[in-house]
């Protein structure tokens, strides 16, 4: 009798599913698995939300018509379920989610919620596709700040980022000398070569959503591996980011994609400026002049076809910046009389899904802030603003003026610098809200803001005062 249900169960859903039908049936027994590793370490939950958001769109290429959202909604979900479960003889701690982060968060969630009613939100399909636009965050960073509480699962967040840092490099780097597999090129074909091949030429886009997130999440990954690479004492750790960043470095020019080059150029400057060192900070900025000058005023590399589209995000008088500078000023009027903005998810190309004939949906919003301006008004983006601001402020004077342990200053210095970098390019793409660098970026946000959780005596740290001095000097 069991192996007729069996069977009859397996029929039913390769006949209904088809490819999808067969993956789930194959895929049972280790769900079966994951299920059980999770309600014991519910903590599985969340390092498992920060590799699909490197994974799920890169699958989807491959499988159609997988709910990319949707699976992430339901890990999240799952590992709240998770928690309750395994502390459930046990009264659960919320206080360390008692941080004003976390408040932050659930406003940003909650401003959300009112847009559903905003009058010029005409679609709520349209809002539940965009609802990860404060949805995850407030999500995320309770799990964060519940979860991540010691230095060593600091670390093994880093590890964890840095390792699928690297497979998204290798298989952009793939892309780049030996092309794209059958999957990818129906992908291309379906309309997105025509701004992923530019003269002929492949902007690599690894197995994330597009050039432009490839190239932004791995210029964002490149910074932090940099800064982390310089508090390793163990020479594989070391070699491992460094490595992290070379390749990440490197994802970025095989992108094309211009606007990263923000990310660099402002995530070492706050670096920079955080050491609060004279002699650092002058010859970071000699360094970053030396970059300007290479690109704004030399040949150097032309013939290179990354490196010369590279240089054209610094002139101003760029056809494409004059375009997107045009859009927003046809914007800027139509808006001026809507503060709480379109609607989440009715703005840009990708909303005449749900409303073909408005006149948002006609108008690209290519930068990040544009699109929320878009679509949750001057309001939101206000808000949006403040809690970035708000979050990498506090976090900066913790790390100049408040912790004690130098090695987690530069961990911490690494994420605000990172974020920094994502914060100023997200106005040339919409960069901070895509997977997996807004996965990354919340779970940094909650870390920032909890640093004293991490911060020990040094009397009482793994790290002894002789290790301390040899980084500070090193770092000088």
């Amino acid at each position: 009798m069991l192996i007729l249900a069996i069977s009859t169960f397996s029929a039913l859903l390769i006949s209904r599913l088809g490819v999808i039908g067969s993956i789930a049936l194959i895929l049972i027994p280790f769900i079966a698995v994951y299920l059980n590793f999770i309600f014991r370490q519910p903590i599985i939950g969340l390092y498992s939300a920060i590799v699909l958001g490197f994974v799920l769109l890169g699958i989807s290429r491959y499988v159609k018509n997988i709910p990319v959202g949707l699976a992430m909604d339901a890990i999240l979900y799952l590992t709240f379920i998770a928690l309750i479960f395994n502390k459930f003889k046990d009264k659960i701690d919320w206080s360390p989610a008692n941080k004003d982060i976390t408040y932050l968060a659930l406003i940003w969630f909650g401003y959300s919620i009112f847009e559903l009613i905003n009058p010029e939100a005409r679609s709520t399909a349209a809002w539940f596709s965009g609802r990860g636009v404060g949805l995850y965050m407030i999500l995320i960073v309770p799990l964060t700040l519940l979860f991540i509480n010691s230095n060593r699962k600091l670390d093994l967040f880093f590890i964890l980022w840095g390792i699928f840092s690297l497979l998204v490099s290798l298989k952009g780097i793939a892309q780049h000398f030996w092309g794209v597999d059958q999957w990818e090129r129906a992908w291309l074909d379906e309309g997105n070569a025509q701004t992923h091949i530019l003269f002929g030429k492949l902007r690599s886009f690894s197995f994330l959503s597009d050039a432009g997130q490839f190239g932004a999440n791995q210029a964002y990954s490149a910074v932090v591996a940099t800064i982390v690479s310089l508090v390793q004492k163990d020479g594989r750790k070391r070699l491992f980011f460094i490595i992290v960043a070379i390749l990440g470095f490197y994802g970025m020019i095989l992108s094309g994609t211009r606007g990263a080059l923000s990310i660099p150029v402002a995530g070492f400057m706050a670096f920079f400026v955080l050491r609060k060192n004279m002699g650092v900070m002058i010859f970071g900025i000699c360094l970053l002049l030396t970059f300007f000058i290479f690109f704004k005023y030399t040949n150097i590399g032309q013939g290179n076809d990354q490196i010369r589209r590279m240089r054209t995000a610094f002139d101003p008088n760029d056809a494409s910046l004059q375009v997107r500078l045009d859009n927003q000023k046809k914007l800027s009027v139509y808006l001026a009389s809507r503060p709480f903005g379109g609607g989440i998810g009715l703005g840009g190309v990708k909303a005449q899904k749900y409303l073909p004939n408005a006149f948002l949906s006609q108008v690209a919003t290519d930068s990040g802030y544009v699109l929320v301006w878009v679509e949750e008004g001057v309001v939101g983006l206000l808000l949006f603003l403040f809690i970035l601001f708000y979050t990498i402020s506090k976090a900066s004077f913790h790390v100049m003026f408040r912790i004690r342990d130098p090695i987690l200053r530069i961990k911490m210095s690494a994420l605000i610098a990172g974020m920094f970098g994502i914060m100023v390019a997200n106005y040339g793409n919409a960069v901070l809200g895509q997977m997996p660098t807004s996965m990354l970026i919340y779970t940094s946000m909650a870390l920032m803001l909890n640093s004293e959780k991490f911060d020990v005596p040094l009397a009482n740290s793994v790290v002894d005062t002789n290790d301390a001095n040899r980084i500070q000097l090193q770092l000088n």
